[in-house]
């Protein structure tokens, strides 16, 4: 490998990994389900819970990248801290092996959770370009399939042509990814800041548009005994377009809301809301004769009184060819207009019935921030790992940075500060303070992309128009397309570079320890990481929708036309989604705990190669690096108690995961006394070197 990367591409290769354009726009769903109906609450506070694990573990990588630059970051820090050791020589090899392994835990399963949410990006974009084939609420399994396929295997030849082409990719969409998503979360700010309580605002339709209006609903059906229980399904026309709620005018035309407390305090039961249909301006009204009351349609949209005639726009029922005798005796002339959405940002925590809070969105900036629970927030910063890690990455870049003992530390360090410390926490923010009765933390649990939801809705408002948000999303999207290439290329460039470590050492494959001999890259280590990333990205899509984050809605989200077509075949109902674990939720975890496992094996090496060095400082060898191994050991146990006294977390997908780890440990055994055997080598190491590189 040539040394080409100064500190900026350095730093670009680690950003790249921890993407706030990916991961936002996705992970904000399985952060709002997992722990649900209250852990989102926590939400930025577990993300800053995250920064500073992620940060502690950081300071320990940019120690050792100074005593031990070179390719194989923790694999290659363990094996040169045991060996610089008088007495902990002999387990340099076990202990290398053993974070060498765990670093493929993470490492290997790590792009495929990349490659499954891209899959489920494309699943939603695939809806909101081709609406009549697809459907915003539920990707096609088929159509993530392919592109899984196509996308692993894209994104690994970008990573088989070589780190230098690699890092030019990540600088532009760092630039890019950047700066779109903190318009995006200005605007949501600005939006709470300018939207007040009982104003007129978007909110989206059953069919994932942006809509000013309210749509009405279906009566819920009747379930048999043991079922879950129906939930009231969206009305559509035969065309599936939405059908609204309509409800008489007052004498002036103006729209009258049903009574609701929420929108507007205090509102008594002989007040109703009017709306000026010009302005938009949202007035109390004490007129007893201006009572709202709504006319009945059948499941169609079609008014069951045929006097009642719709507008072209759908907007506007009026009475003609006789009086009207349904919802009431009512005149020819007179106008029933669809019922406008108002905002509230009041009653987002409410008690159920059971005593348990249910969180929906936050009434202010300060509870956005605000310690709610710290059981709500180890859940969140749990899941917000996943997140943050990638920051370590750049120190397997040794061979190829031109001053790696200055620029690694740097760039472990800044990448995490840039990415973390100020995108993440800022859009994190942003986006919970947009949430309110318009876009519920519960819509997003049960949204395949809440963002991009987000981004309708607020560009519709910005913009004036829902066609506008819908393009706002679309460019937006774009970006976040961009930063999904830009991390799955820097998870892919990592992760092979960790196992051509190992086979130049042969304690895997040597065939894995070799280069292309034109592209100077390990590419026999690349193309077995797409075709893993293939096999966990396909499984992660496919039950993505299941577990905790299965909904009523599954069983209404797809047209007559979609439930029929190739595309949807094998999708689940709601009551057959519940049984099975949520595919996003376990690989996430599994990847998780290799995380767990790696961080602190790493920290212990830190801890180790400092000890009696002449370098050695208290805090940044001994206090951080214990710090950071006590929190990841935490964080892992709690995902394993969490779910038997915490509501809302699910048991399935946290055993599942610590199973499959525990079985890959076990694996690791059996293949390093294998391995040991066959190269007649001793697990310890018999005498110190001589010498050990500095």
């Amino acid at each position: 490998m040539k040394p080409t990367l100064g500190v900026t591409g350095l730093t670009s290769n680690a950003m790249a990994l921890i993407a706030p354009g990916a991961f936002l726009w996705l992970t904000f769903s399985e952060q709002s389900a997992y722990g649900a109906p209250s852990a989102g609450s926590a939400m930025w506070l577990g993300m800053l819970l995250a920064t500073l694990l992620c940060l502690a573990t950081a300071i320990c990588y940019a120690e050792l990248s100074k005593l031990y630059p070179g390719a194989g970051s923790s694999y290659y820090f363990a094996e040169q801290a045991f060996l610089s050791k008088k007495k902990a020589y002999k387990w340099a090899r076990i202990y290398k092996f053993m974070v060498g392994w765990a670093s493929h835990l993470y490492y290997w399963i790590y792009p495929g959770v990349m490659v499954c949410v891209t899959c489920i990006f494309i699943g939603y974009m695939a809806g909101q370009l081709f609406p009549n084939t697809f459907s915003v609420a539920e990707g096609s399994p088929l159509l993530m399939i392919l592109f899984a396929v196509v996308f692993s295997f894209g994104v690994s030849y970008i990573a088989f042509r070589g780190v230098v082409g690699a890092t030019g990719v990540n600088v532009a969409i760092n630039v890019i990814q950047i700066t779109a998503l903190i318009i995006f979360s200005l605007m949501c700010i600005s939006h709470r800041a300018t939207v007040t309580e009982g104003s007129v605002d978007y909110a989206l339709n059953s069919t994932g548009a942006a809509d000013l209006h309210v749509q009405d609903t279906n009566p819920a059906a009747t379930t048999q005994p043991g079922q879950p229980a129906a939930s009231p399904t969206p009305k559509v026309d035969t065309n599936g377009n939405p059908v609204y709620a309509y409800f008489t005018c007052d004498k002036d035309g103006n729209i009258i809301q049903p009574n609701n407390a929420g929108n507007t305090e205090p509102l008594l039961a002989s007040q109703t809301l009017i709306i000026d249909p010009k302005t938009n301006k949202v007035t109390v009204d004490t007129n007893p004769n201006d009572s709202p009351t709504q006319v009945p349609t059948d499941s169609n949209g079609v008014p069951t009184d045929s006097h009642w005639v719709k507008s072209a726009d759908g907007l506007t029922l009026t009475v003609t060819g006789g009086a009207a005798t349904q919802p009431t005796t009512m005149p020819v002339g007179t106008l029933a207009k669809a019922q406008i959405n108002t905002i509230t940002y009041k009653g987002g925590m409410v008690k159920d019935g059971n005593g348990i809070w249910q969180f929906l969105y936050h009434d202010s900036a300060r509870s956005v921030i605000h310690w709610h629970s710290g059981q709500y927030i180890i859940i969140q910063g749990c899941i917000a790992i996943l997140c943050l890690v990638g920051f370590e990455s750049v120190t397997s870049m040794g061979e190829e940075a031109l001053n790696p003992k200055k620029h690694i530390p740097i760039a472990v360090i800044a990448s995490l500060l840039i990415q973390g410390g100020f995108c993440y926490l800022f859009e994190y923010f942003a986006a919970n303070y947009f949430q309110s009765s318009c876009y519920t933390n519960q819509t997003a649990a049960g949204s395949p992309a809440p963002i991009g939801d987000m981004m309708q809705l607020v560009g519709a408002w910005a913009f004036g128009k829902p066609s506008m948000g819908w393009w706002f999303m679309f460019w937006e999207a774009i970006t976040v397309f961009l930063a999904m290439i830009g991390t799955t290329l820097s998870c892919i460039n990592t992760g092979a570079r960790v196992t051509y470590a190992m086979g130049r050492d042969e304690e895997v494959g040597t065939s894995f320890g070799i280069l292309h001999g034109t592209n100077n890259t390990p590419h026999r280590c690349i193309w077995l990481l797409a075709t893993i990333s293939v096999a966990v990205g396909i499984y992660g899509a496919i039950f993505y929708l299941c577990g905790p984050a299965a909904s009523a809605s599954l069983d209404s989200n797809l047209s007559t036309a979609q439930t029929g077509s190739i595309w949807y075949k094998g999708v689940f109902s709601y009551a057959r989604a519940q049984n099975f674990p949520n595919s996003l939720l376990t690989i996430t975890l599994i990847s998780n705990f290799g995380t767990f496992m790696l961080y602190m094996m790493s920290s212990l090496v830190a801890m180790v190669a400092f000890h009696e060095h002449q370098m050695h400082n208290f805090v940044k060898h001994k206090l951080i690096p214990l710090f950071a191994i006590v929190a990841n050991a935490l964080c892992m146990t709690f995902y394993l108690v969490g779910p038997f006294f915490v509501p809302g977390m699910s048991k399935k997908e946290p055993l599942i995961a610590l199973g499959f780890s525990a079985g890959w440990g076990v694996l690791g055994v059996i293949f390093f006394m294998i391995r040991s055997k066959k190269l007649g080598r001793s697990a310890m190491v018999a005498a110190p070197p001589t010498s050990v590189g500095a």
